[in-house]
């Protein structure tokens, strides 16, 4: 993953400003933000709200309803367990418990070295490969619990 910068203020209005004039400038906003800071601050709400001329509801509003933007950093690596349908149907939520524990982190937790994050997602698209997840972006398919714990030490090692 890229070298995140710290959350600044200064910074976050610049990228607000480089995107306001866009025409539907909210999704481009959020994403540099994620992108410059790895989340999307809650103390960005209202700068983007002000910027915007709407209400930080409805900036909040959109934040939430997209997985992909969150109030914290994530951890170094970011595993992304699927729970969509096809995947429940090939094990997925038991071996999200099982890695989960081993990881001694929730959902949308971050383990205690700061290492990895275990997010939900609701259907990668690898159906055919179920249970599936994402790390670092990367697909993993047909997984078990030797299969994840395999990917993480890779990706910790790197």
């Amino acid at each position: 993953m890229a070298k995140l910068r710290a959350w600044n203020a200064d910074r976050a209005r610049e990228i607000i400003a480089e995107h306001a004039g866009l025409e539907g400038p909210m999704m481009p906003i959020l994403h540099a933000l994620l992108e410059e800071f790895g989340c999307v601050s809650k103390a960005a709400v209202p700068l983007i709200a002000d910027a915007l001329n709407l209400t930080r509801a409805e900036v909040h509003g959109v934040i939430t309803f997209y997985h992909d933007f969150r109030a914290e950093p994530c951890g170094t690596h970011l595993l992304q367990l699927c729970r969509g349908e096809s995947c429940q149907s090939m094990g997925s939520e038991e071996l999200a418990a099982k890695i989960l524990s081993k990881l001694g982190a929730d959902w949308k937790g971050t383990t205690n070295d700061g290492e990895v994050t275990v997010e939900p997602v609701y259907c990668l698209g690898l159906c055919a490969s179920s249970p599936a997840a994402l790390l670092d972006g990367e697909p993993l398919g047909r997984l078990d619990e030797n299969k994840v714990s395999e990917a993480l030490e890779e990706a910790r090692a790197a």
